[in-house]
């Protein structure tokens, strides 16, 4: 595969991880780009697999390496943590993202789309009407759920007015109810049940770096925190395998209610002091309630970096 392009988002793909790759790949290819290929870089999660089913769509093709000089696109991550195994040796043509950019560097100039929006695909739909291209119905649906994931319908703090007018043009593009569609994907997302803890803790995990010092902060979405705790104690079992598998000194799993906005979190790890300081809450059982937060990017990432 070393002629074709792959494009691909983070370890442990979300919805737009998925959509963004995928939306990319036939944005390049009506760019004349033909030899694009979208691939994921893990398991497809249940919220994602809504989307594909509906639109009767199969995920991209798994992939765990990339060889040397091997071109590629990155999209919704740029930090070669959270990004496939040979990244630092690929020809990284391109970046499309709307995190931090941290432990990223390339040897050759590239294409780099770095907007602080709630979601990659907003930045996709704006270079699609950029550069007067159409947007089909599959598109339009595949960048509105990638938009509905990351933002949780317009209700995330990372929401911007470019993303609600994004969503809003899609909608209508799509021809679809966008809340009642929305509620139903994330509600799908939200069925944890046949999950092992380990596949849990990293659902939606990101490994993350501050001077030399790793930690990860996961997330799972639900409507219901108290039936996620119910399995707390196989879930610190699996997290500090995590911690002495990967040498890390702190893991973060946000348990997140999607319909109240609120968080509990439990961590564990030698840093742990570290969110008991960046919340102002003294951890109890290894838990903290936090009212209100809903983000890793925009509330948990932030408040932890500055104080590791």
């Amino acid at each position: 595969m070393e002629k074709e392009i792959l494009i691909f988002g983070h370890k442990n793909p979300d919805t737009d991880s998925i959509c963004s790759a995928m939306v990319k790949e036939r944005l390049n290819k009506k760019n004349g780009y033909d030899s694009s290929v979208a691939v994921r870089l893990g398991n497809i999660n249940k919220e994602t697999q809504y989307v594909l089913n509906y639109l009767n769509l199969e995920a991209p093709e798994l992939k765990e390496e990339v060889a040397e000089g091997q071109k590629v696109i990155m999209v919704d991550h740029n930090e070669f943590n959270q990004s496939i195994k040979g990244i630092e040796k690929a020809k990284i043509l391109g970046v499309v993202d709307h995190h931090r950019i941290a432990n990223f560097e390339t040897s050759d100039p590239l294409y780099y789309t770095a907007r602080p929006y709630g979601c990659t695909s907003t930045i996709l739909f704006q270079d699609f009407k950029g550069k007067g291209i159409e947007i089909n119905r599959e598109e339009a649906i595949l960048m509105a759920s990638a938009i509905i994931s990351d933002t949780l319908l317009l209700k995330s703090p990372t929401t911007t007015k470019h993303d609600e007018k994004a969503l809003e043009e899609l909608e209508k593009i799509a021809g679809i109810d966008i809340k009642e569609y929305g509620l139903e994907m994330l509600k799908a997302g939200t069925d944890l049940d046949d999950f092992t803890a380990k596949e849990l803790i990293n659902l939606d995990a990101k490994e993350l770096d501050k001077n030399g010092i790793k930690f990860v902060i996961g997330q799972v979405n639900t409507v219901d925190i108290p039936s996620v705790l119910e399995r707390q104690e196989e879930l610190e079992k699996a997290i500090e395998e995590e911690l002495k598998e990967k040498e890390l000194a702190l893991f973060v799993l946000a348990i997140t209610d999607i319909l109240n906005s609120n968080s509990e979190i439990l961590v564990l790890g030698e840093k742990s002091s570290v969110v008991e300081k960046a919340f102002d809450k003294k951890l109890e059982n290894n838990r903290a309630f936090l009212e209100g937060v809903v983000s890793r990017k925009k509330q948990l990432l932030p408040n932890i970096d500055k104080n590791i």
